[in-house]
């Protein structure tokens, strides 16, 4: 059992990126940019852009490129920091507002939907397992 779990998780991962993937296509943005706009909104708006590559643990080079396709898109705007002249804030516009209320409803509605009959006991129990295998991987390092 315990050899088939890492693989459990994964399936579970893909299936439910695939499902929200499937919601979100009409709102014609990429897995990316969406996860991107989630970070930034519960990392709290504001960021860096450092601060937010590090958030998502990816490189900053990548983060640009995604960034600018979603200030094309008028969904962010990077903002001058005050502190450091080089640095650039990042927020959410208005179009990005409504965009992430658009995406939480349908990121909600899936939610229920998978977790269907799931008791939060059970999701309660199932979180504190994930936790513990992060502090063993962690450990790792």
């Amino acid at each position: 059992m315990r050899d088939q779990f890492p693989f459990a998780v994964a399936r579970v991962t893909r299936r439910w990126r695939k499902l929200l993937d499937e919601r979100l296509k009409d709102l014609g943005v990429t897995q990316a940019r969406w996860t991107t706009m989630v970070y930034l909104q519960k990392g709290g708006e504001g960021l860096t852009q450092r601060e937010l590559a590090s958030l998502m643990a990816i490189e900053n080079p990548t983060l640009v490129r995604l960034l600018d396709s979603l200030e094309e898109q008028s969904l962010i705007e990077r903002r001058p920091c005050q502190n450091d002249r080089r640095a650039r804030r990042l927020f959410l516009t208005e179009d990005g507002e409504r965009f992430m209320d658009d995406l939480n409803a349908r990121a909600q509605a899936l939610r229920e939907e998978m977790l269907e009959g799931i008791s939060d006991d059970e999701i309660a129990c199932a979180l504190k397992v994930f936790q513990k295998i992060m502090v063993n991987g962690d450990s790792q390092k």
